[in-house]
């Protein structure tokens, strides 16, 4: 079969491209952007890739069109494939027809950790023995890709709430019929096309519709937002975590980098890992259970924990010169960035300086939905730099002006680089926090620290 699909070159698209590929599949596509990473990894498995969204594209006509979220009537490719009444379908609609249905899929949720918390339950299930299949939203740095089809039953998909497809506005996740689901946590997002949380809280409980009876799902313990959503009704056995869940943790070190677990009460392992942070440790307890789920023990759980990397772009250090590390973090709503600062925080001490180099890049951040919260976000840092271009709706300086002088924006990313440069000294820990590829600002960083340390 000849699938060709359109916005090829996203995480989750590119994803369904190199499963329908290692399916056998002949598999060509068509994105506005096809530049590495992804075009590498798509080109390196045989599949075709055609710059923008002509209608030529489609010629000859496929067996089907495979449509991406981003894709909008009025586009060239779209119009043609609806005038020529061509079959196609939704990402996730492909994915679940042609591979969920017959697989045993562990699903993540939640508005934060997704990706770092599905990357963690591959890696165990992989650790394991068990060669799971996956599709993420990132690239664990244990696989080195973010989708692969492995062997049958398991199958752990990144679970998003965005919408599906132009002609489908469910969310993406009720399509994939887990039968074991993480739903992490639960915070608005996405204000582009959701209105409130209550919205969002509808489409998650649509998703707990679809677990059977003999599944699972795991979620935090006494979080209201969670808490309305299984109110809504909930036919499926549940395991909690946090400070008052049937999964419980205990810090032997302050930044989470060593815990001790606890199941019902009793001792279940110590996790001893090169991951930091509160958050990291709740995903972690969620990774237990859903991994327990699949047959794999808590003991040998924890010790895989042990052995995890990471996840690209996931407080990922990028390069050290002179002492003054860069991190590459994908936060991009102000819970995220608290948790991240507090991670890195607990990480480094108080002793050593943070500085933070922050842009608002998507949707809900550019709308000014969490402005508010923003500047609380920011505290743990010692110095914040914003970049705040010209068409970003809203003012960055009066927004953050809480931060006081520890706050410099600007209009442009070279200013930032320049001010970084000159402020930071040895020990510093410059993150940066973006969820695109900010003008490759960790590069430009370091190489502007090389010049001036002679490195």
């Amino acid at each position: 079969m000849h699938l060709h699909i359109l916005g090829i070159c996203g995480t989750f698209m590119g994803g369904i491209a190199l499963l329908a590929r290692a399916l056998g599949h002949r598999v060509t596509g068509s994105d506005a952007n096809v530049y590495p990473p992804m075009s590498t990894q798509l080109e390196a498995a045989g599949i075709e890739l055609m710059e923008g969204y002509d209608a030529a594209h489609l010629d000859p006509p496929p067996d089907v069109v495979v449509v991406g979220n981003a894709m909008k009537r009025g586009i060239p490719a779209v119009e043609a494939m609806l005038d020529r009444d061509m079959r196609y379908c939704s990402g996730p609609e492909w994915l679940r027809e042609n591979l969920l249905r017959e697989r045993w899929v562990l699903a993540v949720s939640g508005t934060h950790g997704k990706t770092t918390t599905a990357s963690m339950l591959a890696w165990v299930l992989e650790d394991a023995g068990l060669d799971p299949g996956f599709l993420i939203g990132g690239v664990p740095l244990d696989f080195g890709v973010s989708a692969r089809l492995g062997s049958a039953p398991f199958f752990v998909v990144e679970a998003d709430e965005y919408d599906t497809a132009f002609f489908d506005k469910r969310s993406k996740f009720v399509h994939y019929g887990p039968r074991t689901l993480i739903l992490n946590n639960l915070e608005f997002d996405h204000a582009d096309i959701f209105d409130d949380l209550g919205q969002i809280q509808r489409q998650f409980h649509h998703l707990i519709r679809t677990v059977p009876g003999s599944g699972l799902i795991v979620h935090p313990a006494r979080v209201p937002a969670v808490d309305t959503v299984i109110g809504l009704g909930c036919w499926t056995p549940r395991e909690t975590f946090g400070a008052e869940g049937d999964w419980r943790a205990e810090l032997i070190e302050p930044d989470g980098s060593r815990f001790r677990v606890w199941l019902h009460g009793a001792e279940a392992g110590v996790v001893d890992w090169g991951q930091s942070g509160l958050h990291n440790v709740e995903n972690a307890l969620a990774v237990l259970a859903a991994a327990r789920h699949a047959g794999v023990p808590v003991g040998a759980a924890v010790e895989a924990l042990g052995r995890f990397q990471g996840v690209k772009r996931r407080l990922e250090v990028r390069g050290e010169v002179a002492g003054i590390r860069v991190f590459d973090d994908f936060a991009h709503h102000p819970t995220a960035i608290a948790t991240t600062l507090d991670g890195l925080r607990r990480r480094v001490g108080a002793e050593q300086r943070i500085l933070a180099v922050l842009e608002p890049r998507s949707n809900t951040m550019r709308l000014g939905t969490h402005n508010a919260e923003l500047a609380g976000s920011l505290t743990a840092a010692d110095r914040v730099y914003v970049h705040a271009p010209s068409d970003l709706g809203w003012d960055a300086a009066a927004v953050l002006a809480g931060l006081g002088e520890r706050l410099a924006v600007h209009d442009a990313i070279e200013p930032i680089v320049t001010q970084v440069i000159a402020d930071s000294r040895p020990g510093d820990q410059i993150l940066v926090m973006s969820n695109g590829g900010f003008g490759g600002i960790h590069q430009r960083l370091l190489d502007a620290l090389r010049l001036k340390h002679g490195a």
